[in-house]
């Protein structure tokens, strides 16, 4: 294993463990998508996003678009593992008063870009703010993170036609391709037939990778980063409440559910094992 696959998934445990420790001092939260996604937020925040933690607000940082919002615990115990705020404001989430609130709002939180919190915005934001730097002949990356749900709304394909004319190769699209919105499977909401396929016929470069592999993302970004005139999309084939298979099993169901003090224990204590065995 080398150095960089190591840090980054001991990186990812540490998300997952801060995340079971909000969620379980509020007793419930959106657990499925949270985990689905926190090897991606590893990745990005172990070397590829352009940051700086005492300087959150610097002109020439990348921007992380949160287009999937409810993963706002996901972004909190990453920015909080890097020092953009203490660790302990993570167990004020959605209390009143908080400055992390349930989904990400960028007027409270050091380190969030964007506000969200109806789904289907986030990709026409990142075109704007990546037209923006290209006309502004800034080399910020804009990355943004869709769930696959949330590839049921039209507004997410016309920013995709948008991307695509104004050749924007500086945006970076993740979906977090779990299978599973709030009320069942996406293949019985609203089936998204091929996804790959959709973003490749609106003039997007794709890619499709295991979104658990943390060595198969960073692979994937470094790619996107090469194409040339496009925007690229990088499909994470995730498992909704990845991590614990207490909860993976739950599929829709763990998108937003109750915890007993027994679970999260569990859960933590699984996740502070694997991460000893790591080191």
């Amino acid at each position: 294993m080398t150095d960089y696959v190591k840090s980054t998934e001991e990186f990812a445990l540490k998300i997952r463990i801060e995340i079971m420790k909000m969620l379980g001092h509020r007793g419930f939260g959106h657990i499925g998508g949270c985990f689905s996604c926190a090897d991606l937020f590893a990745v990005l925040y172990n070397g590829v996003i352009r940051i700086d933690p005492q300087n959150a607000d610097m002109d020439s940082r990348d921007r992380f678009l949160i287009s999937k919002g409810h993963a706002g615990p996901t972004a909190y115990a990453t920015l909080a593992l890097k020092g953009f705020f203490p660790k302990d404001w993570l167990l004020t989430l959605n209390e009143g008063g908080t400055r992390l609130p349930s989904h990400c709002d960028r007027a409270k939180t050091p380190g969030i870009d964007f506000t969200t919190g109806s789904l289907g915005q986030g990709l026409s934001v990142a075109v704007g703010v990546a037209y923006a730097y290209k006309m502004d002949k800034k080399d910020s990356a804009v990355y943004v993170l869709l769930g696959d749900g949330e590839l049921q709304e039209g507004q997410i394909w016309e920013a995709a036609m948008a991307a695509s004319k104004y050749r924007l190769s500086n945006i970076c699209c993740f979906i977090d391709a779990n299978k599973y919105q709030i009320d069942g499977s996406t293949d019985e909401i609203m089936p998204l037939i091929d996804i790959a396929e959709k973003f490749n016929a609106f003039g997007w470069y794709v890619q499709q990778v295991d979104g658990h592999d943390v060595l198969s993302i960073k692979s994937a970004i470094e790619i996107a980063k090469k194409a040339k005139n496009k925007p690229c999309a990088i499909i994470l084939d995730t498992i909704k409440g990845y991590g614990y298979e207490e909860i993976s099993s739950l599929n829709n169901l763990s998108h937003h559910m109750v915890f007993s003090e027994g679970l999260c224990k569990r859960v933590i204590e699984k996740l502070e094992k694997e991460l000893t065995s790591h080191r």
